[in-house]
């Protein structure tokens, strides 16, 4: 305790009495502006003081249980040292703050916005989200900048309790597998070899393969509804068969062009240049997928620009269905029924997925074998696309469901026996000839 009330009072600055100016001209007010603004330094420098007083303490507390209490000679210097250099560093560290910083580019923004799939950028309140992200990535760019050039200009002392001073997060992480610490050019040669002799994706063959599929599937769809709009309505007998006549007609295409295409390449000796026999195996598992892939995305695609003909944020390619209000039996209903008109609808969904679901792998091809292309359309787009029809159809025909609850309620008791019911009644009363007028 008696070492700690001499060191308060050792490195405690004293105070600056105040200016006493009785005149008020240009050069007394420069005076006494400095005269504050030396004040308001000196009452900073005091808190900072005492706070790492506060540490110096406690880190000395902890240590007088272990140890032996130094002698009081040994504190001045060993206290002044850490003080200087803990309020240097802090100091520098508000200088370095407030540099101006460059701020990022806006070209690197509408790059990054490029890199974004369309579908994502169109809907309700998109716009608005964008925009936060792009507020979100800027400060973290300002913030990301501003800590690393404090860190490269700065050496931050090797001070424990400076911790407890610094209230801030662990700067970010470099990249995972960007450490650039040693030399990386032999294990670079080294892996591209490895992938060179191991990947046969990264193959001139394969390279092909992706044109031709690039290039017959870019621009395709297998049934494109984008048109019945301006068609006018349409029936749910119709919507099957053209349906099924679209896909059978996109298949024979497909595999009068495309398959054609990819069979006469793997005819030519020349697409297994460099593969080793006992790669043969794998190189071909390799060409199955690789084909199998596309003919999935072109399936997914086509499944997603149907259902998004229905979409309920935009009703200009909404589809238009032809519904008869008909009367028979003593009932009135719609034809087809609304059941009808869902299934017919899904029915296009299980009608794409059932395209392309046998063709013959390459392999099999060249060997006459059995085996076939796995096409088959992922279940959870199917599952997520029969969802999506499925309220988007109840909601559309929330106006039909009223307008068929109007005709009930207005014309119904005149077929369900309520009139005919008061007929007989009201003759059954024998009334008069006025009553019958």
């Amino acid at each position: 305790t008696s070492n700690k009330r001499t060191l308060r009072t050792l490195f405690r600055p004293a105070a600056l009495p105040p200016p006493v100016i009785s005149e008020t001209s240009p050069s007394q007010k420069k005076l006494l502006t400095y005269h504050r603004g030396k004040e308001q330094q000196e009452v900073l420098n005091q808190l900072l003081i005492d706070r790492a007083l506060e540490v110096y303490y406690i880190t000395m507390d902890e240590t007088d249980k272990r140890d032996a209490v130094p002698p009081i000679t040994e504190l001045p210097s060993t206290v002044r040292k850490y003080f200087f250099i803990l309020l240097n560093y802090l100091f520098m560290k508000k200088r370095v703050q407030r540099n101006p910083m460059i701020p990022i580019q806006q070209q690197w923004l509408r790059s990054m916005l490029t890199l974004v799939p369309q579908s994502l950028m169109e809907g309700r309140d998109r716009a608005l989200l964008t925009e936060e992200l792009l507020k979100e990535i800027v400060r973290d760019y300002e913030k990301s900048m501003q800590r690393c050039v404090l860190r490269r200009v700065l050496v931050k002392p090797d001070i424990k309790e400076l911790d407890k001073l610094e209230e801030e997060a662990p700067l970010p992480l470099l990249p995972l597998g960007l450490d650039f610490s040693s030399t990386w050019h032999n294990s670079y040669i080294k892996a591209k070899q490895q992938i060179i002799s191991t990947l046969h994706i990264l193959h001139p063959t394969m390279k092909t393969l992706l044109d031709f599929g690039y290039t017959a599937f870019f621009n395709f769809l297998l049934v494109d509804f984008s048109s019945s709009r301006l068609k006018g309505p349409v029936d749910c007998k119709s919507l099957k068969t053209d349906a099924s006549l679209s896909c059978s007609k996109a298949e024979e295409e497909i595999m009068s062009t495309w398959y054609q295409r990819v069979v006469g390449l793997f005819s030519q000796s020349e697409a297994l240049d460099g593969v080793k026999l006992d790669q043969l195996e794998s190189f071909y598992n390799c060409v199955a997928v690789l084909m199998s892939n596309q003919l999935k995305g072109l399936l997914q695609r086509t499944t997603e620009v149907f259902v998004k003909l229905f979409d309920p944020e935009d009703r200009s390619r909404l589809p238009l269905f032809k519904m008869d209000l008909t009367y028979d039996e003593n009932r009135m209903e719609f034809y087809p029924s609304l059941q009808d008109l869902e299934e017919a609808i899904l029915f296009v969904v299980d009608c794409i997925g059932q395209t392309l679901q046998n063709i013959q792998a390459i392999r099999a091809w060249l060997t006459g074998g059995t085996a076939t292309l796995d096409a088959e359309l992922p279940a959870h787009t199917a599952q997520w696309a029969k969802s999506a029809l499925k309220k988007s159809i109840r909601d559309n025909l929330e106006g039909p469901k009223e307008h068929f609850k109007g005709y009930v309620e207005s014309y119904g008791w005149l077929v369900d026996g309520t009139a005919e019911e008061r007929i007989n009644r009201f003759i059954a009363e024998q009334p008069s000839f006025d009553e019958y007028t």
